[in-house]
């Protein structure tokens, strides 16, 4: 038998034939500048096409970012000034992103022709398994804002062995009651649909003071060029059904739960009704000062570190850095911790613009935060 000689290899990657060193190279960072500006795909759903974008690669034994958009916007400019802060980029190192825009809200989308049948809420969330299936992920952690904050729940609700997690901006599970319809129709007959998507996006306060990010935001929406799409998704949320959330029910979400809404929010009242049906244990209630109607858009760093704290409750990033905000807490939050036990999930984090510190209620209640 001849003998057999041991054959060291070196290059982790072989060469295509004829490729040489710089050509590889050179394909490589091609690879890496579409990865950092996103892959956009379209599958087909039983409701309709649904467009989502990529960002990185999946990561072994951890679940992917899925973002859903509110009404008036799509993924960028819904999400985007969340995704692009600083401080934002240790958590999209550690995981894939799948930001899903509802039909017809992707850039350049053609106008559905008259009497298009737009799906309703919960065929948008039907949707997203044909997205996972496509890209044959298992289990996701959900980011949703408004409507989207609704889809991804009533999703959550129809799938809860896929859902990790969910961070829930400005959610409303409740279906309009006759006094809401009969509101909506009467400032449906003063206001153009622009001005009253504005209004469930901002605060009166906000619009009011008509600063740049309103006078932005306004442009966007009044001279979108798929504003009749718009309308049809305005339409569909308007005439959602409740979520028919009950604490200690049968209908409840079973992962961990952050609701987000900023003060004075036009969905505050909503958010903090949620937060009531929802298991104490698992949920989190983050109200944000000095943010307005859209948080992830006025208030970026501070989410990010929420988004942080709720990634490592769930056993993610254990070795994340802290930022200056969390360092000055960590005395304190350790010390509430060690209060209420296992049972320190249940808390609500309430950031005020005034300076304070940590004041815990009784055990397994509340935590209030003020920074």
């Amino acid at each position: 038998m001849a003998e057999l000689q041991e054959v060291q290899i070196t290059e982790e990657k072989p060469l295509l034939p004829g490729q040489t060193p710089e050509a590889a190279k050179e394909a490589e960072l091609a690879a890496q500048i579409l990865l950092d500006q996103g892959q956009t795909h379209s599958v087909e759903t039983p409701y309709g096409s649904v467009t989502f974008t990529v960002y990185g690669t999946p990561k072994p034994k951890r679940p992917a970012i899925l973002t859903y958009h509110d009404v008036g916007l799509n993924y960028k400019s819904c999400f985007q000034p969340l995704f692009q802060f600083g401080d934002m980029q240790e958590i999209i190192q550690n995981f894939v992103r799948v930001h899903v825009d509802a039909p017809g809200m992707e850039e350049g989308a053609p106008v559905f022709p008259l009497g298009y049948q737009y799906p309703s809420l919960d065929q948008l969330a039907d949707m997203i398994p044909c997205v996972l299936q496509y890209l044959n992920f298992s289990t996701v952690i959900g980011v949703g804002v408004g409507a989207g904050a609704y889809i991804l729940s009533r999703y959550a609700l129809n799938h809860p062995d896929t859902v990790e997690g969910l961070v829930l901006i400005n959610i409303d599970p409740n279906a309009k009651g006759w006094m809401d319809w009969a509101a909506h129709k009467l400032t449906g007959l003063t206001s153009s649909i622009p001005e009253m998507i504005l209004g469930h996006l901002f605060s009166q306060e906000e619009l009011s003071g008509n600063s740049e990010l309103i006078q932005k935001y306004r442009n966007i929406i009044t001279r979108a060029p798929n504003l009749d799409n718009i309308e049809l998704y305005w339409n569909s949320y308007n005439n959602r059904r409740d979520l028919n959330f009950e604490r200690g029910g049968d209908i409840t979400l079973k992962c961990p739960v952050m609701l987000v809404v900023g003060d004075q929010a036009p969905h505050e009242d909503a958010v903090v009704e949620c937060n009531s049906k929802l298991d104490p244990t698992q949920t989190s209630f983050l109200k944000m000062a000095d943010s307005g109607g859209q948080p992830q858009l006025t208030q970026p760093g501070k989410l990010t570190e929420a988004f942080k704290y709720f990634l490592q409750g769930m056993g993610y990033m254990a070795s994340s850095c802290m930022t200056r905000l969390s360092r000055s807490r960590t005395a304190s939050l350790t010390s509430a911790a060690s209060i209420d036990g296992n049972r320190s999930r249940s808390r609500t984090l309430s950031q005020s613009s005034e300076s304070g510190t940590l004041s815990s209620g009784p055990p397994g209640h509340t935590m209030e935060v003020s920074c």
